[in-house]
């Protein structure tokens, strides 16, 4: 687990409340500023890193789409919108959904290869159909996720795909942890019914 997590990067400003440095940084970042890129780099690789190998499992793809994702932050920071949400989430929710990109492009070629006939004699058949029945099933959370409130949504990917506590979610996003909780209860029962998963 991820006891001795630290929460790196979060300030708290003369007003109370937190501050969220990763955005700063993505405006910086939207400027042009290398070395706040390079910051904010080794502020989330790592985790990003973990988020990306949990979804491919396999490492050298998920080296890969890695730089892709640190790519398209530094093409795209200017879309981020500072009001609306966590600078984290915002990274880590493209860091999801290139994995996710990449599993389902992946599945699109063993699929058409199957079509065509080609088989991978290196694989066996149980892997290619526990990696079939994996990506599926990613692809259903993920739809899943979509359905949910955003507040809801932002508590799950923080806490599943980022790898933070509850505590720690309530410090990034500046709400209560009750309210951390409750959201999280709430979205996973509600994940639940939009799977058809029974509790």
């Amino acid at each position: 687990m991820l006891v001795e997590m630290v929460i790196d990067g979060v300030e708290t400003p003369e007003d109370g409340t937190a501050g969220d440095r990763v955005a700063e940084l993505l405006v910086r970042v939207a400027g042009g500023d290398q070395a706040s890129f390079a910051e904010l780099y080794d502020l989330l690789s790592s985790r990003v890193f973990g988020l990306i190998l949990r979804v491919l499992v396999n490492r050298s793809q998920s080296e890969e789409v890695l730089q892709e994702v640190f790519l398209e932050i530094w093409q795209s920071a200017s879309r981020f919108a500072p009001n609306r949400g966590q600078g984290r989430t915002w990274v880590l929710t493209i860091a999801h959904r290139r994995a996710v990109d990449r599993v389902r492009a992946s599945q699109s070629s063993t699929d058409r290869d199957v079509r065509a006939g080609i088989r991978d004699i290196g694989v066996a058949h149980d892997s290619v159909a526990e990696q079939v029945e994996l990506s599926i099933e990613g692809e259903r959370v993920v739809a899943a996720l979509g359905t949910l409130p955003d507040p809801q949504r932002e508590a799950l990917v923080l806490s599943y795909y980022g790898g933070y506590s509850q505590s720690e979610i309530a410090v990034l996003i500046g709400a209560p942890l009750g309210t951390v909780k409750t959201r999280m209860r709430d979205g996973l029962s509600r994940l639940r019914n939009e799977m058809g998963v029974n509790a």
